[in-house]
């Protein structure tokens, strides 16, 4: 019986889901930086993007309580619909099932506000009613607190769902750097979104490899002036 997950991520066998990245359930998150959350999240969603992955986006209460999904995330999916519920539960919500199912994929990213409400319910619910596979991205999910992050990802770890990094889905993606079809895409997400890695690949794109810098503005470099020491 083939063990479906040891399985590597693919861009033809999985799909991805958003829930509720939003500003006032990104208000409520301390168990990781805010702004690097809202770094990975969008990282995630351009990578995402780069390699065709079916997506869902998905809020809760916008008018009345949570506000509009993250502007940079939207951008990268023009013209895709939000899927509004009321549940905390994404899986509550009949048009979340109808889109993953016609994604057919059963191996389904997740990245969500909160870890440990509507992720945690998700994934369970999914895996027990939707037989998905659950490949939660643990920073690109936020919870109310470091505990209540780490042991709702211990919960859904012991039901099954596996664990990952918005980095590795990418380079998972990627699997190798001969398929260059992908790999200007993903690294220009690394070099804006890696922090120190990227920050590698400019210094050797620029200084071994002498390419041209990547900002998109002029600048003069103005040559040492001493000036008179006493």
């Amino acid at each position: 019986m083939t063990n479906r997950k040891l399985e590597v991520l693919t861009p033809q066998n999985c799909q991805i889901i958003f829930i509720d990245q939003q500003p006032q359930m990104a208000f409520g998150v301390q168990s990781i930086d805010r702004q690097v959350l809202k770094n990975n999240v969008v990282a995630l969603a351009k990578a995402a993007k780069v390699f065709n992955i079916p997506t869902v986006l998905t809020t809760v209460e916008t008018e009345s309580f949570s506000g509009n999904t993250f502007p940079e995330l939207l951008d990268v999916f023009p013209g895709q619909d939000i899927l509004e519920r009321t549940s905390m539960n994404s899986w509550d919500d009949q048009k979340v099932r109808d889109a993953l199912a016609a994604n057919g994929k059963k191996k389904v990213v997740v990245s969500g506000l909160w870890t440990e409400v509507c992720n945690n319910t998700f994934a369970l619910c999914a895996m027990l009613e939707g037989d998905y596979e659950i490949y939660m991205v643990a920073d690109a999910s936020g919870g109310t607190t470091k505990e209540a992050h780490d042991y709702a990802m211990q919960r859904m770890i012991q039901a099954g769902v596996i664990p990952v990094t918005w980095q590795q889905v990418m380079l998972e993606w990627q699997r190798d750097w001969a398929h260059k079809e992908t790999y200007n895409a993903v690294m220009d997400i690394a070099k804006e979104h890696s922090g120190a890695y990227g920050i590698g690949v400019d210094y050797a794109y620029t200084m071994v490899h002498k390419a041209p810098s990547r900002q998109k503005s002029e600048h003069r470099t103005l040559a040492p002036v001493p000036a008179n020491v006493r």
